[in-house]
């Protein structure tokens, strides 16, 4: 009951601003709890197939698979701020190991899952170009740029002209062949420092406008100079840039690929997790 109420808790402030009164909430409240707890013993089962096909012969899950997971979920979920993630955890209860647990079993269950899928060798490039050419808008991009930056930020005692002396440095070491990505190493006091301050692809409407409008007038490998925010300053690095439009087959084949295999392997998978739910005695308790 404690870990339905946990996985609910998160869940059911959205299900209170779409209802439009109590009734309808509580329906949806047991529809909700229903599809919840359906996925905790979904889960349970397929940790029990992991246990008994893997490491019952000796198989340990490799430790970095966690540890990347829970890296990416710092940095994507929390802006890489371990103050925030505490926090989370104490809203939910969970303590630190409770929550690696947690993870673990997530990347389990994902690998179990992702091996039900059928192979990529019975789709034929003939099925894979009339998917692409039948759903050309589907892959429509903006234009978009790969962004690296370095990002400044004064401490308590610092002012502006200060911070503009180590901007000015960074762009004398650019200047004469410094590799931006060790520089953001050593200077940024963004949250993807240690990526070498690698944002990705981007599309305008990612960053801020004061931003934007810099990183998409810069050249392919060009960096800008100094640009202030408020009280931040920005250095980009357009590593690769593209123009808006239909991507081309070659890009998205991998993409379509993955579509059409989900579509094929969803009976398949859920036929699957039927025959683990036949294999095991499940009993409710109202």
């Amino acid at each position: 009951h404690e870990e339905l109420r946990k996985d609910l808790a998160p869940l059911v402030p959205n299900l209170q601003r779409k209802a439009r009164n109590n009734e309808e909430f509580q329906e949806m409240l047991n529809d909700l709890q229903q599809s919840v707890l359906m996925n905790l013993i979904d889960r349970v089962l397929i940790m029990k197939e992991f246990n008994e096909k893997f490491v019952a012969k000796g198989y340990q899950m490799p430790r970095s698979f966690v540890e990347n997971r829970f890296d990416e979920t710092l940095i994507n979920d929390f802006n890489n701020d371990r103050g925030e993630f505490l926090k989370y955890l104490k809203s939910q209860g969970l303590s630190m190991r409770e929550y690696r647990r947690k993870l673990q079993e997530e990347v389990i269950v994902q690998i179990m899952l992702s091996q039900q899928r059928r192979s990529r060798s019975i789709l034929s490039p003939a099925k894979i170009e009339n998917f692409y050419n039948e759903q050309r808008n589907r892959f429509y991009q903006e234009e978009r740029v790969h962004l690296k930056l370095i990002r400044l930020a004064p401490y308590a005692s610092e002012n502006l002209d200060l911070l503009m002396q180590t901007a000015t440095k960074i762009i004398e070491e650019l200047d004469s062949g410094s590799e931006f990505e060790e520089l953001a190493k050593k200077y940024s006091q963004d949250t993807r420092k240690d990526r070498g301050g690698d944002w990705g692809w981007i599309n305008r409407s990612d960053i801020r406008d004061e931003l934007s409008g810099v990183a998409f007038s810069l050249e392919k490998g060009a960096h800008s100079q100094p640009v202030q925010v408020k009280n931040d300053l920005f250095i980009l690095k357009i590593e690769d840039r593209k123009s808006a439009g239909v991507q081309p087959l070659a890009e998205v084949r991998d993409q379509i690929e993955g579509i059409l295999v989900g579509e094929m392997s969803r009976v398949e998978h859920d036929k699957w997790l039927e025959t683990l739910r036949k294999r095991a005695f499940i009993k409710f308790y109202l």
